[in-house]
């Protein structure tokens, strides 16, 4: 949801277990590479310039919304993580507004490159949606609504990060940070460590 903190309300707002219902079935054919999970929403981050918006879900998916005014649109759906996205974090210090870190369940940091996708989504007219609207909208128009804002698990599938590590502990919580003019990415999971792990110019 977005808020107006000035009256108290919100602007818009997304359901994810929308989306995620017109993919159960494709889901249930591939429930030998992942459980169905719901897409209960884990983390949230957004980037420096404050219109786009990065989301990590239980489902293991990965979503980028682009607020424009009081209205937004989703640009992104990809697979991020085989379980859960318990932490995804837009990392300012990199050339180029779209480097996203997400950290998962399955105890995997993965770098991404969000800025070439979003461009590409540019190059095809994608409808804003409202919360009214949606909220409104009939059956079969909110069908098409869906089609157009959440790719196929195909396209999903196609996206691959740029770095991993492998922390092979559940990520609780992930940053980066420039420490001593070297870059480096903060993980901390179950245990009272905070891991420390070197980020290479991708």
């Amino acid at each position: 949801m977005l808020w107006n903190l000035q009256k108290a309300r919100p602007l818009w707002s997304v359901n994810l277990q929308d989306a995620a219902q017109g993919e159960e079935e494709m889901e249930q054919q591939q429930v030998s590479r992942q459980l169905f999970n719901p897409p209960l929403a884990h983390s949230l981050t957004v980037t420096a310039c404050g219109s786009v918006i990065g989301c990590g879900a239980e489902d293991g998916k990965i979503r980028t919304f682009r607020v424009i005014g009081t209205r937004f649109k989703q640009e992104l759906e990809f697979r991020g993580h085989t379980q859960g996205v318990s932490q995804v974090h837009f990392l300012d210090f990199l050339p180029g507004p779209g480097w996203l870190l997400s950290g998962g369940n399955d105890g995997k940091v993965l770098l991404w490159d969000v800025s070439r996708e979003i461009k590409k989504q540019h190059r095809s007219p994608v409808k804003h949606y409202d919360r009214k609207k949606v909220k409104t909208a009939s059956s079969s128009k909110k069908d098409q609504y869906l089609k157009a804002a959440y790719p196929s698990e195909v396209e999903c599938n196609l996206f691959s990060p740029k770095l991993r590590w492998e922390h092979a502990e559940k990520v609780n919580w992930i940053l980066g940070a420039e420490l001593k003019g070297s870059k480096k990415i903060l993980v901390a999971d179950q245990s009272s460590c905070i891991s420390v792990y070197h980020l290479r110019e991708p």
